[in-house]
């Protein structure tokens, strides 16, 4: 076929042009109205000549088709209703091509992150490379240091120093750069385009252009030292970067400037590791745009959640080489679960260090000789520690900073903190008290500094409100500090504490689908596990039971003991194998123990006697079934079943009444602003069913509330409240006890 080829049009058709030694014709001016050479339409601007051209061409009989089609074009870029053409024009060029070669095999030593942005998007660009088009026509830029003779010879000026040989004229006469006072000499627009040469009987003058602002980009690592004339020593130890990130579109710019300058000069890489950051989009995948309406303003964000929790948000809520959908309730979601909890947690901890006047003068205590929960947060605190490095040495930053979130909430505030309050509650300072408040400072100033990356204003005030009383940190800020050394990990230990969080959280789930409230005491629950594991309970059985509100945990290594099972054949499997045989050994089937289903569960074999003939089974001949033991609930997951007592004695009952009393006095304490520390008198009245119930746990109570006195003859207090527990109405009064 015939195809249409404009050379100065379009970069395709100049290269085809080239390829086929067609004629270059530019009939366009660079201002773009046509040259002398169509005499027709000389002077006229090339849009503005449309018609005039197709009118001509009728009248010549040369028309054949006239019609309007629509198609992309581009527009000017300040402009929205002027288009623009392209135009083949001289330009200066670095012939990158030559490296090409070199430049992809460079590519492959860089750790990419993703890989594949590295070895697809950028790659592909490499694999494609074009010279270099260098200048630009423009007034502010670095101009193109090149000076050209009338003759066409050429230099390049390589320095300040080489530039004050040159001269400038000034009143007919020339004078030296080197004379002329330093304030006058700029190395820009307008003064360097009046600086000439004067060679071997020829005047060069420095050619107009300017050079491409994303060659001043890619020659930052040298340039920011001013480098060669001075700092080589400091650009050297820090070149190549480590690291460096930006936008996905920088694979075109920034990306491939430093890459390819650091090619060209030194044969090396810019940057060993980098991370491409995708674009936001909004909620619903949209690029943001104001016309649309979608935009955020970061300003607003910063004023109403604080720029850590939109920092911490960005981070977490996906890699950053992955679009982001920004949804602000997230940014909320983060302020109240992540800081809500680092705040509290550090408050919890300020607020008591305060009362005991701890300032960790005293003698560490030795990690082995602190309790086992001190010993095991110490433990989860280090592998997260040891875990997070893993992570930011790979450049990770969304799963590190996630891993200190879930310590955080999970494992600090949610167990450890709530597991240890009555330690920080004793009036007096005994070891176990002390390795507490040691434990739980080792942790928020560990925390401060693993989250500062990500955070650095909240980590920074944390760290200095710790720091300043201890004087434990010689730095002036957690953003100066060394990165956490490992200094504890008992991983039979951790092991320990995750069976026992995964039979508390497994049960809290049950309790919640049963409606067994939390403060009601139950009996008993029974947990089986694999033999391997039944050591790790038993030496939790405490914490467990505590955690659960029961009162005697049974374990076991088979769930037999638990559900109640039964068995029937499977018909699919053993029928083509014992055809007429097979109603019996289904009704043999039926008629299985829990004890034989176990043994069969266990060993995967079981031999059977059918109309005088021996049958192994497998587990894939049976479909098992189980049952829940009447007044019991049972559950099963990853490889632990749990069965849990329903019944209610009056005894249980009674005692549920008085945690949910707690409860309610905690709540009024805290409404009626009374200090943690200070002693109260409870006051209540209630039904004599209800009385009979609380009275039983009077000390109890007295004990978690620091009540010195609880009367059950009347209701009056500083503070008096109305509250339905359980069938019962209550009417309690509290008051501090001076």
């Amino acid at each position: 076929g015939i195809v249409h080829i404009a050379p100065a049009f379009g970069a395709d058709d100049y290269e085809v042009s080239k390829k086929h030694d067609l004629p270059f014709l530019q009939p366009v001016k660079r201002n773009g109205t046509f040259t002398e050479d169509v005499p027709d339409f000389a002077g006229q601007f090339v849009k503005d000549a449309d018609a005039g051209i197709i009118q001509k061409l009728k009248s010549e009989g040369k028309l054949y088709k006239k019609e309007t089609i629509t198609h992309s074009y581009p527009f000017s870029w300040r402009f929205d209703d002027v288009p623009v053409i392209y135009y083949a024009r001289e330009s200066w060029f670095i012939k990158t091509t030559s490296i090409a070669d070199r430049m992809i095999e460079l590519n492959k030593t860089i750790n990419w992150y993703p890989p594949e942005v590295g070895a697809g998007r950028f790659g592909n660009w490499l694999e494609d490379n074009k010279d270099w088009a260098l200048s630009r026509d423009r007034f502010w830029a670095t101009p193109l240091p090149i000076w050209v003779s009338p003759s066409g010879k050429m230099f390049a000026v390589g320095s300040i120093e080489e530039l004050k040989e040159g001269f400038v004229e000034r009143d007919g006469k020339r004078i030296k750069v080197a004379d002329l006072p330093e304030e006058e000499i700029d190395l820009h627009k307008p003064f360097v385009d009046d600086v000439k040469f004067e060679k071997d009987g020829e005047i060069y003058e420095r050619t107009p252009e300017l050079i491409d602002v994303w060659f001043d980009s890619g020659s930052m690592p040298f340039a920011q030292f001013h480098y060669p004339f001075e700092n080589k020593e400091l650009f050297e130890s820090s070149f190549p970067s480590d690291f460096i990130c930006e936008g996905i579109d920088q694979t075109r710019g920034w990306f491939y400037t430093l890459h390819a300058i650091a090619t060209m000069l030194f044969d090396n890489v810019a940057y060993k590791n980098l991370i491409v950051n995708e674009l936001i989009l909004d909620k619903n995948g949209l690029k943001m745009s104001k016309s649309k309406g979608n935009t955020v303003d970061p300003f607003e964000l910063f004023d109403k959640y604080g720029a850590d929790a939109t920092r911490w948000y960005l981070v977490t809520v996906s890699p950053p080489w992955r679009p982001t959908l920004f949804d602000e309730e997230g940014v909320l979601e983060v302020q109240r679960k992540f800081f809500g909890t680092l705040v509290n947690t550090y408050s919890f901890f300020a607020l008591y260090a305060n009362i005991d006047k701890f300032d960790y003068s005293e003698d560490e205590i030795p990690i082995e000789n602190r309790p086992e929960i001190d010993r095991w947060i110490l433990s989860k605190l280090y592998s997260t520690v040891k875990e997070y490095e893993e992570l930011m040495d790979n450049y990770d930053v969304t799963k590190a900073a996630r891993l200190v979130a879930s310590f955080t909430i999970d494992q600090l505030s949610n167990w450890y903190v709530r597991r240890s309050r009555r330690r920080f509650w004793k009036s007096e300072i005994n070891e176990n008290k002390l390795s507490a408040y040691q434990t739980l400072y080792e942790c928020l100033m560990t925390i401060s500094k693993l989250a500062s990356p990500f955070a650095p204003f909240i980590t920074e005030e944390i760290f200095n409100n710790l720091n300043s009383v201890t004087k434990k940190e010689s730095a002036e800020s957690v953003h100066l500090v060394e990165f956490p050394s490992i200094k504890y990990i008992d991983e039979e230990l951790e092991e320990k504490m995750d069976i026992a969080q995964k039979v508390v959280y497994l049960t809290r789930s049950m309790r919640a689908k049963n409606n067994l409230k939390v403060r009601q005491p139950l009996q008993k629950i029974m947990v089986a596990v694999n033999a391997a594991k039944t050591n790790a309970l038993e030496n939790m059985k405490d914490v467990i039971l505590e955690e659960v509100n029961i009162k005697e945990l049974v374990v076991l290594d088979d769930d037999s003991g638990i559900v109640n099972k039964s068995a029937k054949a499977n018909f699919k499997v053993l029928g083509p194998r014992y055809g007429k045989m097979m109603k019996q050994l289904a009704a043999a089937i039926t008629t299985l123990t829990n004890d034989q289903i176990n043994e069969l569960e266990k060993s995967g074999n079981l031999e059977l006697e059918v109309e005088g003939q021996k049958v192994n089974l497998t587990p894939e001949d049976v479909i098992i079934q189980t049952s829940e033991i009447e007044g019991w609930v049972v559950e099963s997951e990853e490889g632990i079943t749990i069965a849990i007592d329903t019944e209610l004695s009056e005894d249980l009952i009674a005692e549920g009444y008085s945690r949910e009393f707690i409860n309610r006095i905690q709540n009024m304490r805290k409404d009626s602003g009374l200090d943690v520390m200070d002693r109260i008198i409870i006051n209540y009245k209630t039904d004599p069913e209800a009385t009979k119930f609380i009275s039983k746990f009077t000390d109890y109570i007295a004990k978690e509330t620091l009540a010195d006195k609880v009367n059950a003859d009347s209701a009056e207090g500083a503070y008096t409240q109305k509250w339905k527990i359980g069938d019962y109405e209550f009417e309690i009064g509290i008051e501090k006890n001076n």
